[in-house]
């Protein structure tokens, strides 16, 4: 399966060392299947470190993960909301995984969380909001011995 990251440089060793903090699921490498959606992200990236340009890497992401512990959220959005809030409070409960899959807080899905988070609306409400909104998915390396056994680079280019 193809995979990207947007990123403001070529990540041709990716590594979680350089996991810049804590997103949905946690410090990580995250990747995609969705190409518009990291080419955003890349774009981000590139107005966050200024003078540098958005840079998409592309990835080969092997179907077999072996040992590896995966966590897929798949379609329960009541504990993939509740786990990304376990995780934006500093929780550490995602390390006990070396793969986890999910949908990603887009931006309008982001606010739907951050509603939930602070206790403005309560869970039934907020999934109800999430469900109105498309979502894109989202795959957090979480060790390194992960990425070294799934994931390979297959090239990058400047958007």
């Amino acid at each position: 399966m193809i995979v990207y990251h947007g990123s403001s440089v070529v990540v041709k060793n990716p590594d979680i060392e350089h996991s810049f903090r804590p997103l949905d699921f946690g410090k990580g490498f995250y990747v995609t299947s969705v190409r518009e959606q990291a080419v955003r992200w890349a774009h981000r990236k590139a107005e966050v470190f200024e003078n540098s340009k958005p840079v998409l890497n592309t990835y080969d992401m092997g179907a077999s993960f072996g040992t590896l512990s995966v966590k897929s959220f798949a379609d329960d959005l009541e504990e993939w909301i509740n786990f990304v809030c376990e995780c934006r409070d500093g929780s550490e409960a995602y390390k006990k995984y070396d793969i986890i899959m999910g949908k990603v807080a887009n931006d309008k899905v982001f606010r739907v969380v951050d509603m939930y988070h602070s206790g403005i609306w309560d869970l039934n409400r907020a999934l109800h909001e999430i469900k109105v909104y498309p979502t894109y998915d989202q795959v957090a390396f979480i060790s390194q011995r992960a990425i070294d056994s799934v994931l390979k680079f297959v090239s990058s280019e400047e958007v």
